[in-house]
């Protein structure tokens, strides 16, 4: 080999070992930006509406908080506060809305006040069950609806939780007719309230850790929450007896998962999609909760000689009639609620058809 083609070819050796070197050393720069970057910690703040003695309800908030922890390897952490403990148990929404906490769980229909197009996202009078909301929710176009409402106010916001059908609530005294609900005080959130309003109920809303001081001392006469396993544990058999079917107000109310919009759009695509899996899990295992905690728990109130009330034809009759009433004038006066109104009630009567079809037939004859 001629000196002068060794140089060259020594020369152009030097320069790729140059480059390859130069490339390693990027190669590794960037995989220690990359490990800094994974290594890098997130720990959010969770307020809920619940107190931590309602364990299925609050287990929502901790199941998220669980699952995102467990999918990111620690690397997310997601901490859960009880009703109180940051914001009042009614105040997670304005609390989420402005960034004071980065999420929140709670029941949207807590805040119609702001918009009664929110109701939606929880549940209304007479509405759909579990199913069926699921199923408007995430493929009938009603969580596409909902996400427009509650972008206005800087939140972005998924199915987190479902009690299923609730109880119609605890009375003092029996209620048969219309006119035993004429001055009636109770606690009743949502449209439900709005409805039982228009027959001469005197409505309260009350978060959960105020409801049983509120009717032990009488500023309440009946009061709604959950069902059997929640409401014997909150004692309410202890100062009222009779305890009233079905919950018509809540056929199915979703608690909802909410995150501050400037924190979402801070998260990486992946935490993002690891946040959605975990609500939606968190709707699935709080009614499997429910439906294996419910009928022990019912037995056990039955044994403590609570006396269980069906609400009569004419006041289911007399309640659906406001009920609907109320939406025609709600979608009057509010676009937003017509719109989603309007999807909603095409959606539910195709639903309907089926499971009046199917599921109605079959519980008819086998649930005795």
């Amino acid at each position: 080999m001629k000196r002068r083609d060794f140089l060259k070819k020594a020369a152009v050796g030097a320069a790729v070992a140059g480059a390859s070197a130069t490339l390693i050393s990027c190669s590794q720069k960037q995989e220690a930006q990359t490990t800094t970057t994974a290594q890098k910690k997130i720990k959010w703040r969770m307020a809920t509406s619940w107190p931590k003695a309602f364990d299925t309800i609050y287990g929502g908030a901790e199941t998220v908080a669980a699952r995102v922890k467990a999918m990111t390897n620690g690397q997310f952490e997601i901490i859960p506060y009880a009703g109180g403990e940051i914001v009042g148990g009614l105040e997670v929404f304005d609390a989420v809305s402005q960034g004071t906490v980065e999420m929140g769980h709670t029941a949207s229909y807590y805040y119609i006040g702001k918009n009664p197009a929110l109701a939606f996202d929880t549940a209304v009078p007479f509405g759909l069950n579990y199913r069926q909301q699921n199923a408007w929710l995430y493929n009938g176009g009603g969580l596409e609806q909902l996400r427009k409402v509650f972008a206005e106010h800087n939140i972005v916001n998924f199915p987190a939780g479902n009690t299923g059908v609730q109880m119609g609530g605890w009375f003092r005294e029996e209620v048969n007719t219309v006119a035993d609900l004429q001055g009636l005080k109770m606690r009743i959130p949502g449209l439900g309230g709005k409805v039982m309003s228009r027959l001469g109920v005197t409505v309260q809303v009350l978060p959960g850790a105020e409801i049983y001081p509120a009717l032990e001392r009488g500023v309440i006469d009946a009061t709604e929450w959950v069902g059997p396993y929640d409401d014997e544990k909150a004692g309410f058999y202890k100062v009222a007896k009779y305890f009233y079917h079905p919950g018509w107000w809540e056929p199915a109310p979703t608690l909802s998962l909410y995150v501050n919009q400037k924190a979402w759009d801070s998260l990486p695509k992946d935490f993002q999609e690891i946040v959605s899996s975990a609500a939606a899990e968190a709707n699935l295992n709080m009614m499997v909760d429910y439906d294996s905690k419910n009928p022990k728990a019912l037995r056990s109130l039955l044994d403590k000689g609570v006396q269980m009330r069906e609400f009569s034809q004419e006041i289911l009759e007399a309640t659906r009639k406001e009920a609907y009433a109320l939406y025609d004038e709600l979608s009057a006066d509010n676009p937003q609620f017509k719109e989603i109104y309007d999807g909603w009630k095409a959606f539910k009567a195709g639903s309907d058809t089926w499971f009046s079809t199917a599921e109605t037939s079959y519980a008819r004859f086998n649930f005795k």
